[in-house]
């Protein structure tokens, strides 16, 4: 996801838990499903052509109003397929900036993105471009994209964004392919002057459906890598469908503060994420106006332009549910964290079928379980 994870002072930005009962922080339009690569982990399962019941111009630029009705307007992610594929891209990009709404986009690393293609965009309007790397060398990365110089591609796209002045983003899904590459990417991402590396973990949808996941313990451990480098690298670095990270994150300043002997008090506690989860923050349009809680929560919600996108975000009973931990189950239930975490609902209901299930990827116990073991034990 693009989206940040430090306060910030964009208005569009300063949301908390209750903000999201009425307005998505991020929306993610999948303006087509056309794509010339055929990635491995791909959610949409892209295709070659646009699909003929995509959301016309007119149509895209109603969903737009909508959005701006929010109360507080979301951001807005142009995804796809490949949205440099969608003729009248910089018309949407261009009427959505002019509507109020902060806009990103995630084209994909095809010869279409060239820098008069980039220098289009940023003068459009666009607030950041994201650019998935998947693997620290061209071998990695080029047998996940299924094309060859997609990486070289890939990072000449970021270089060229810098020098014209366009904030990006890289996107890499961790896999146990490229897992042992943390450090290597972290250091070559340096290099390209991005602003932030958004470390996805997998969910089982769409074609990633068949591809191998890091397990519990071994995203513990990713964990520690990472936040290991995001003291040491000029970016940030932040994770998606990886909700866990941010319980790490909270431990392991908490026991930076016992080290050094400080009280747990709003002077020494790390910024408290308002917890930003499937449904809860995020919501997700198709490109045939299928609405769903994120792209990786195949459910569906409700269809536009037949109802209002405000309307199902904030009524729907399935992202009414997803916003209240109360309906969690299994460990994510009794968690002491799962109002800022809530593990991914995703990725539960992708190996489970259950939204609502612990999360399988997550191997931290609730203290309330563990004193339950201890008290067994007796």
């Amino acid at each position: 996801m693009i989206a940040p994870f430090r306060p910030s002072s964009n208005p569009l930005h300063q949301r908390t838990r209750a903000s999201f009962d009425h307005s998505p922080m991020l929306c993610f339009y999948e303006v087509t499903r056309a794509c010339d690569l055929v990635c491995q982990h791909c959610r949409a399962c892209a295709q070659p052509k646009s699909d003929p019941g995509e959301l016309t111009t007119a149509e895209s630029k109603l969903l737009i109003d909508q959005l701006a009705q929010f109360p507080q307007p979301p951001m807005l992610i142009l995804t796809g397929g490949d949205p440099l594929k969608r003729a009248d891209l910089f018309e949407l990009i261009r009427y959505a900036v002019e509507s109020g709404l902060e806009v990103s986009i995630t084209p994909s690393p095809t010869p279409l993105v060239t820098a008069e293609a980039i220098a289009r965009l940023r003068d459009a309007g666009i607030s950041r471009m994201a650019i998935s790397i998947d693997g620290a060398d061209a071998a990695t990365h080029d047998a996940n994209r299924g094309v060859s110089g997609s990486y070289e591609h890939s990072m000449r796209m970021l270089a060229t964004a810098a020098d014209l002045g366009v904030s990006t983003q890289i996107n890499t899904t961790l896999t146990p392919a490229n897992v042992d590459q943390i450090e290597t990417m972290a250091d070559q991402f340096a290099t390209v002057r991005t602003d932030m590396w958004s470390v996805f973990f997998l969910i089982p949808v769409g074609r990633a459906a068949e591809s191998d996941r890091l397990n519990a313990d071994q995203c513990e451990a990713a964990f520690e890598r990472l936040y290991q480098q995001s003291l040491k690298q000029p970016y940030r670095i932040k994770t998606t469908e990886a909700m866990h990270y941010r319980r790490f994150i909270i431990q392991k300043h908490a026991a930076k503060r016992r080290r050094e002997g400080k009280s747990d008090d709003e002077t020494t506690r790390p910024f408290m994420p308002a917890g930003i989860n499937d449904g809860k923050g995020v919501m997700f349009v198709s490109h045939i106006g299928v609405v769903h809680p994120t792209g990786f929560l195949p459910v569906t919600c409700g269809v536009f332009p037949r109802q209002s996108v405000v309307d199902v975000y904030q009524n729907s009973p399935v992202f009414q549910k997803l916003r209240d931990a109360s309906y969690l189950e299994g460990k994510c239930g009794c968690c002491e964290f799962n109002k800022i975490c809530g593990g991914s609902r995703a990725r539960a209901y992708g190996v489970t079928g259950n939204m609502f299930a612990e999360d399988p990827d997550c191997c931290y116990f609730p203290s309330s379980v563990r004193r339950s073991d201890d008290e067994s034990q007796d």
